[in-house]
């Protein structure tokens, strides 16, 4: 018989206390940013709302040594891990995030206010809020999101090998994701779906063997077992499918954080909109470090995890230059009052 334990349930720090570091986010970004904040003898609040892009899917893929885990499970072991050196996680959604007072010597300060009235008061943030997927408006299609309709071929791909795919366009970038899926399949359709597609791009799909299909879309079509079955044109025909790829317009979720005037940059083709970050995540906001999808939004797990880790040893990096700086001004203050 398996035994599964609860996790425990942290509380926030005390009012008024400041900690060093509060992460808005609790998946693989964040949660690893955390781990070397913690691991560096920090006071670190992860902060996760429980609702993690990749929930439907059944396994985390591409991460080595971890393949197939299915995402609760990572996520966790790594709150277990970042408990183990002192980091506190708590469940919340984040309303508001704004730049404090800063201390004496200049030290960036935030507060951040969560749904219910709690606050946590920081002296950095990391922001590591992932993204938001936005489906096209076509009916039937958002409830098979994360089975028979994927995005991502290095996410999804090897699930879905040898399956009817049809990608469905959304704009230029959909040339590419059918390059892509086409790798998986032999029985690849496009649906052009209104989207330019020139004669050297057909005389290419042609060549791999894809069929295109230039008629709009009405719908998606289900099996009585609740698969995909197909999709259906303004024509009336429907064309049998089995799985459904398409490029998904991505937003960073931002929900809260908007006191901070954290800088956005888009991306071309109108495919979605992320936080822009300069070295190891850190942002022009003094005290602000972005990771993980928030930033780069084609990042998988192992880069935003990656990408978390390297902000969290930076953010330690500049705590310990504002901790020295500190402690000089302090000396020398005892100096003069001596």
């Amino acid at each position: 018989m398996t035994v599964t334990t609860a996790e425990p349930v942290d509380t926030l720090p005390a009012p008024g206390e400041t900690v060093d570091a509060v992460v808005i986010g609790g998946g693989a970004a964040g949660l690893n940013g955390a781990l070397m904040l913690a691991r560096s003898r920090r006071s670190v609040v992860v902060v996760d709302s429980g609702t993690p892009r990749n929930a439907p899917a059944e396994g985390v893929h591409g991460l080595l040594g971890l393949d197939g885990t299915p995402p609760a499970e990572l996520l966790r072991t790594g709150r277990e891990e970042v408990r183990r050196y002192g980091g506190r996680v708590v469940t919340g959604e984040v309303v508001a995030a704004v730049a404090a007072a800063p201390s004496a010597e200049g030290d960036p300060r935030f507060t951040v206010t969560l749904a219910g009235g709690g606050s946590l008061h920081a002296r950095r943030l990391l922001v590591a809020t992932g993204l938001r997927d936005e489906l096209p408006g076509i009916p039937g299609l958002a409830r098979h999101w994360g089975h028979g309709v994927v995005h991502c071929p290095y996410c999804h791909g090897w699930e879905v090998r040898d399956e009817p795919i049809g990608v469905l366009a959304v704009g230029p970038a959909s040339v590419h994701h059918a390059l892509l899926f086409r790798q998986l399949t032999d029985d690849l359709v496009y649906f052009a779906r209104g989207t330019a597609l020139d004669e050297e791009t057909r005389a290419r799909f042609a060549a791999r063997g894809i069929r295109v299909v230039d008629g709009p879309v009405a719908s998606v079509e289900s099996t009585a077992a609740g698969g995909v079955a197909g999709v259906r044109l303004e024509d009336g025909r429907t064309v049998a499918r089995r799985v459904l790829a398409v490029a998904t317009t991505m937003q960073a979720r931002s929900d809260g954080l908007d006191g901070l005037n954290l800088p956005t940059r888009d991306l071309p083709g109108g495919m979605g909109r992320h936080f822009a970050a300069g070295t190891a995540g850190s942002t022009e906001v003094p005290g602000v470090w972005v990771a993980g999808n928030a930033a780069d939004l084609s990042a998988q797990v192992g880069a935003s995890a990656a990408a978390g880790a390297l902000a969290g040893a930076h953010m330690n990096a500049d705590l310990a230059a504002a901790d020295t700086d500190a402690a000089l001004a302090a000396a020398q203050r005892a100096t003069v009052g001596a």
